[in-house]
């Protein structure tokens, strides 16, 4: 391993790919050696710096993910589940860290992570930034501290090409708060509510998805009892602050022992 691990960025074209390509080639911690697309895709084969309205890089995106992870010390990956999944196996053969920022697994697609991460080290959370991980810290504390008189619902918003609901941050911040109130999150959680619902259940924990127009991502927690309400906050106006999350992730995974960690052990918030 060099003093400047080389990263490969999957999903190259899209949104996050791109900003955590950007994010990298102007750090001087890391170095980018990678990028990957799917089979068939207009920029496997290309210069990444052209394709991204830029110099030449000598970064030639390809669909053959494990020569690619061969090469790198890290990979990063804000793609879809089914691909991330694959990615696990492919970084676990490659011995490199794997940062995973996609949302939205089943439990079976966690039991593949989790047995990659036997083999290699598996960075994975909801979300990457330092705000939001302080966020899910405060949830859990308020919620220890408060019975149920107090409701709990969290609400997020997000662009509205986003496939999942909720998001994996409103996951975080719900399992947050069932763990301070010590109790099941599958058994208080309320997704979805329609019609003559009746009266609101005491001790559930309500999730509400908002969809629309470039929105990055804003989460609240509301803690509402009768007279006063508390809510906890964060919104992120800038992809950047997950690129720079998962980079300091991709950071300190090297040289760590196998294993699944989360961004609350990069921070050293545990």
């Amino acid at each position: 391993m060099t003093d400047v691990p080389g990263i490969v960025v999957t999903g190259a074209s899209g949104r996050m790919g791109q900003m955590l390509i950007e994010t990298i080639n102007t750090s001087d911690r890391a170095t980018l050696v990678g990028a990957i697309e799917r089979t068939g895709h207009p920029w496997v084969g290309q210069d990444l710096g052209g394709m991204m309205g830029g110099a030449a890089t000598g970064v030639v995106v390809t669909d053959d993910a494990l020569e690619a992870f061969a090469k790198a010390q890290a990979v990063v990956d804000f793609t879809m589940p089914a691909a991330s999944v694959e990615f696990a196996s492919l970084a676990a053969q490659a011995r490199c860290v794997h940062v995973i920022g996609t949302t939205g697994f089943t439990e079976d697609d966690l039991k593949k992570i989790a047995a990659a991460a036997r083999h290699a080290t598996v960075i994975r959370a909801g979300n990457m930034s330092l705000g939001v991980n302080l966020l899910v810290q405060l949830t859990k504390r308020v919620a220890a501290a408060l019975d149920e008189d107090y409701d709990i619902e969290v609400i997020e918003a997000h662009h509205g090409q986003k496939v999942d609901a909720p998001s994996g941050t409103a996951l975080m911040l719900g399992q947050a708060a069932a763990d301070g109130r010590n109790v099941s999150l599958d058994e208080v959680a309320d997704r979805a509510r329609d019609g003559i619902t009746g009266a609101r259940s005491r001790g559930k924990i309500g999730f509400h998805a908002i969809r629309g127009g470039d929105i990055v991502g804003e989460h609240d927690v509301l803690f509402a009892a009768p007279g006063e309400r508390i809510v906890l906050r964060h919104v992120a106006s800038d992809r950047a602050v997950f690129a720079r999350g998962a980079l300091k992730a991709a950071l300190w995974g090297q040289g760590r022992k196998p294993g699944e960690y989360d961004m609350l052990d990069v921070l050293g918030l545990n």
